[in-house]
């Protein structure tokens, strides 16, 4: 698909091109930001907001105590931390100094953790207290030389901050003992380094920002490169896709974000926190995203614009008896990403505030965004929408061939976000690559002739049963429509006549909703092999701390 017929869908006013050239570095945007939105507020966490221009002078103070610690340019320091201040603080930091983010999902364990750390060389890392056992149970097996502990309440003021911690660390344990001797503290860094004079070394658009882990699910977790330009380019696509709607936000209100995915998620990351340092945003920064009342109470207290999330925190603010409590009046964009947006959820959230979920789709390898619905529709698509500008999309077969118009194939993406390759992997760099450029997803697509694609599946998440593909998607998506249905999730199992048999996962939202209506639910709405074979219920799903669904735990029979 050499040309891009996707362009003629384009809402007016989205450009087909960005510019990235417009910024040397991440560094160059921050900057810009720092001294242009300087008084307004950057941050908005625990009910303290952090405005641009202290980020700004706690970043400088924060790099300048790195660059003190004999790291150069180039050396990876690894960020360990939930949503809060610390983070972004800590990150424009790292990015100043010329050193390399290695983003780490607090949530790890020990074993994982010590792969990532060895994986990337990382020589310091920036850890919130409640994960330092984690880091205790595997720092001896890796490069780390350098501890910074961050506590929740570091940045809430003496009294604020020191009656958090009281209740983090002793009310609701949330801090198993640790012992990590030689390690600093986050506001006592903050002050050595403010002595100090940051260094900017001079950084280019091919220079590593970020390097962002993948793949756990599908064997041993690869760092995606992710260089300066990439980010920037996935930033300044995100905010030329946003514009036909975020363009409707009065000039007297400063436009606010919800980021209540994790931040070290290339999604919150990109789209969250860079995305709103670029449009003088404020950002609201949610620690617990599980605690649904307590997202709520929060955001009741802001006027909010835009909302990334995933599906399954869609559905479950949707369905919690809280959510009137928030004025959703000013909504103006919500994006899904991570996974499907399942129709039943989109139709109940435009239903409740009025505006429509924009699905999107993107990789860690895509920083993260590749495609996006217009942000103007009215109504849910069942796409992942259109390529995003300077962004180019064609479907392979497995020959790597582009398929005719119509025909499922591998989704193949080009554009200046994709990443330079894996981390010190050139093998795995090579599965993915094709010749001319464009990264090969793992993800099966289908696009019409508008522009608009449609992932299918996973390669992997296919169910073949009886030489029939099956797609996980299109039976999660008819039965997430059954009334008393909270989530659910379909797999394929082993099974003896037909190779591959479907299972259904079940969470329900009515008790009294039996096996029965189920299967005769799918009876009228899928055709014979698409049926699950199993039907299970459960009181929850297993998922990844971001809300993606862990299908292969799903593969096992519960005895």
């Amino acid at each position: 698909m050499t040309d891009r017929p996707w362009l003629s869908s384009y809402p007016q006013g989205v450009p087909a091109d960005i510019d990235a050239s417009q910024y040397s570095s991440l560094v160059g945007l921050m900057e810009e930001s720092f001294t242009k939105y300087a008084d307004r507020t950057a941050y908005s966490f625990m009910g303290k907001d952090v405005s641009y221009a202290e980020t700004d002078k706690l970043s400088k103070a924060f790099g300048a105590y790195l660059q003190g610690l004999g790291l150069a340019k180039g050396d990876r320091v690894a960020v360990m931390m939930p949503n809060c201040p610390q983070y972004p603080i800590a990150v424009s930091a790292i990015l100043r100094a010329g050193l390399i983010l290695v983003n780490v999902n607090p949530l790890y364990t020990p074993r994982e953790l010590e792969h990532q750390l060895k994986d990337s060389g990382a020589k310091a890392i920036v850890i919130m207290e409640n994960f330092g056992t984690t880091l205790q149970q595997c720092i001896a097996a890796t490069p780390i030389k350098h501890i910074v502990l961050a506590a929740m309440g570091d940045r809430l003021g003496f009294l604020k901050g020191a009656l958090v911690n009281y209740v983090v660390r002793n009310v609701k344990k949330l801090v198993p003992h640790y012992s990590l001797p030689g390690a600093v503290r986050f506001n006592d860094a903050l002050d050595q380094g403010a002595s100090r004079t940051l260094q900017l070394p001079a950084i280019g658009p091919d220079d590593v920002a970020v390097l962002q882990y993948t793949g756990g699910t599908t064997g041993v977790s690869k760092g995606a490169v992710l260089l300066h330009r990439n980010v920037i380019a996935n930033v300044l696509q995100s905010e030329a896709w946003n514009e036909p709607v975020m363009a409707q936000v009065p000039a007297n209100e400063q436009p606010t974000s919800v980021c209540a995915l994790p931040l070290y998620h290339i999604f919150a990351f990109t789209v969250g926190m860079m995305l709103s340092m670029r449009t003088g945003g404020k950002l609201i920064l949610i620690p617990n995203p599980r605690d649904l009342a307590g997202v709520l109470k929060e955001l009741s207290k802001h006027t909010i614009h835009s909302f990334p999330a995933v599906n399954t925190l869609f559905n479950g603010l949707a369905n919690h008896p809280d959510f009137n409590t928030v004025n959703w009046k000013n909504l103006k964009v919500s994006v899904g990403g991570g996974m499907a947006v399942q129709a039943a959820v989109a139709k109940l959230w435009l239903e409740k505030t009025g505006c429509p979920i924009c699905e999107g789709y993107g990789l860690s390898e895509t920083s993260p965004s590749a495609t996006c619905n217009p942000t103007n529709s009215k109504a849910y698509t069942g796409t992942i929408g259109l390529p995003l500008p300077s962004t180019w999309l064609k479907l392979l077969d497995d020959e790597g061939r582009e398929v005719p118009m119509g025909q499922p194939g591998e989704i193949a993406i080009k554009g200046p976000q994709v990443m330079a390759g894996y981390w010190q992997r050139p093998d795995e760099t090579a599965k993915v690559m094709t010749p001319d450029g464009y990264f090969k997803s793992g993800d099966i697509g289908v696009v019409d002739e508008r522009g608009y694609f449609k992932v299918v599946d996973r390669k992997k998440d296919m169910i073949l049963v009886s030489g029939f593909n099956v797609y996980p998607n299109e039976i999660e998506d008819v039965v997430a429509q059954i009334p008393g249905v909270l989530e659910c999730a379909a797999v394929g199992v082993a099974d003896d006549k037909t190779g591959e048999a479907v299972k259904l996962v079940i969470v329900k939202k009515d008790e009294s909703l039996t096996e029965a209506q189920v299967r005769e639910y799918c009876r009228a709405n899928l055709t014979g092999y698409k049926q699950p074979r199993i039907v299970e219920f459960r009181t929850e799903l297993p998922k990844t701390p971001v809300g993606k669904i862990l299908r292969r735990e799903l593969r096992d029979v519960k005895k």
